[in-house]
């Protein structure tokens, strides 16, 4: 059996091969109810009402306390953190040493010298990896998602948000909401308990995150609901929340770029062969033997305009040279609204034999941890990837969130999405299959034009 991430990779042969192989499924369930109605009146829900989403379970979360904690976060973030108040939040971004990006979470400062990131494991791996190991004075406490745990989360994650949030905040502190600007955070009295609120939103709408220990989530969940009863608050199930991004242009999934190069072998060899970054998959209709044709930098995935050459961090060198040589420009990140004609046509096919597409799973079309398709022109020639797909009932379409050369980057441009892998593996979740061809116009990520500008006016 492999002791660590390394020996994983060595004894499958080379990283895409474990990865393609891997039998991991694309989604796993935690304990949020999947419906509390039906996820497409749950999405509608999130532009024209108030719901309530639970987040206390799907992500993993790792707190950073000491007087070292501000350095860690600076020595591996590519953005600022020169102005970061107490009670404040960012989105930390991490690369490697080649400026190919690890991906990103929410970083959270709590007090002066205590820290909270939340997000996927590639981050909070890496983030636990240099602390472990570049001999800074921090403590930390990790707690991951509920599905790799077994026990209850060390912290609850409720949010409102919604054209109709702030009624069921104002219901809900008997008063009106401080004035916070974007990713920023105050402190609210719920029900006896003290609880921390960030305010943004997932789905590009206004709300607030509510923060604090497991052992008051049932209080403060309570409390919640029953301001929300009185304004026709939603529920939001675990399926329609893993779609919000689609509309707010986040990229949730790339892939983090720690799985080959020299630079990342200390990581692999610290990372436990069971520890969930080693245990992933990777599929979809793109499919290349080089690993690094997964990788992305942070310019490419519309992070640019947060790398801050104000302090040295991991990677500064390599995107300083993508800066000077031009590469900033090169791809754009977009959102691909698909062809309703095309995607019926790919479900009919499904009853063909011998000719059926892969099976279009809903909300959520994934069918790999690392989903990748690829896109084309209409002349069949490569021009990106499309990486999260799913369908929106506020959009009445399957949407994608993809990487695309900047020349066909513009709105209106038809591109063609590949659905279906070329390159058959043994992924239990893939059924035989022809691959299909559905036609996709860009669009500005976020496609939600609020989400794009007024959105975020404060921050």
């Amino acid at each position: 059996m492999a002791a660590n991430l390394e020996q994983k990779i060595a004894d499958a042969g080379s990283p895409q091969t474990m990865l393609w192989e891997s039998q991991s499924p694309p989604i796993v369930s935690t304990p949020v109810t999947p419906e509390f109605t039906n996820w497409r009146d749950e999405q509608l829900a999130w532009r024209s009402n108030a719901v309530l989403y639970d987040q206390s379970h799907h992500l993993a979360d790792l707190n950073i306390r000491g007087k070292d904690a501000l350095k860690l976060i600076r020595d591996t973030a590519i953005n600022s953190v020169e102005y970061f108040p107490v009670d404040a939040a960012k989105q930390y971004v991490a690369v490697n040493e080649e400026g190919q990006l690890i991906g990103d979470n929410i970083l959270f400062r709590y007090e002066e010298d205590e820290f909270q990131a939340v997000g996927i494991p590639p981050t909070i791996n890496w983030l636990q990896y240099h602390a472990e190991t570049g001999g800074y004075d921090v403590e930390l406490v990790r707690d991951n998602p509920s599905y790799a745990r077994k026990g209850n989360p060390l912290w609850y994650r409720y949010e409102i948000q919604g054209p109709g949030a702030f009624n069921v905040i104002r219901e809900l502190i008997g008063g009106e909401p401080p004035d916070v600007k974007f990713f920023h955070g105050t402190r609210f009295t719920i029900a006896g308990k003290m609880v921390r609120a960030l305010r943004h939103g997932m789905a590009g709408e206004p709300g607030f995150e509510f923060v604090g220990p497991w052992v008051d989530h049932e209080i403060v969940r309570a409390a919640l609901l029953a301001a929300g009863k009185k304004h026709d608050m939603i529920q939001v199930g675990g399926r329609a929340y893993l779609t919000n991004s689609l509309e707010s242009g986040w990229l949730p999934r790339p892939l983090p770029a720690f799985y080959a190069g020299k630079s990342t072998e200390g990581f692999r060899k610290w990372l436990p062969a069971d520890e969930i970054d080693a245990n992933v998959s990777l599929g979809g209709s793109f499919f290349s033997e080089n690993i690094e044709d997964y990788c992305f930098s942070p310019y490419d995935v519309g992070y640019g305009k947060i790398v801050k050459f104000d302090h040295d961090f991991v990677g500064r060198t390599a995107l300083e040279a993508q800066v000077a040589a031009g590469q900033t420009t090169a791809n754009r990140k977009v959102t691909l609204q698909w062809n309703g004609d095309d995607v019926a046509k790919a479900w009919a096919s499904m009853y063909q034999p011998g000719v059926g597409a892969k099976f279009i799973n809903l909300p959520i079309a994934h069918y790999a941890t690392y989903h990748y398709d690829r896109v084309e022109a209409p002349d069949g020639s490569f021009r990106g990837r499309s990486l999260h797909t799913g369908y929106s009932a506020n959009y009445r379409s399957m949407l994608s969130i993809a990487v695309v050369d900047a020349t066909v980057a513009e709105p209106g441009t038809e591109l063609v999405v590949v659905w279906g892998e070329p390159k058959p593996s043994s992924k239990v979740q893939v059924e035989n299959h022809v691959q299909f061809k559905i036609r996709a116009t860009v669009h500005p990520a976020p496609i939600d034009a609020h989400a794009r500008t007024s959105y975020r006016k404060n921050a």
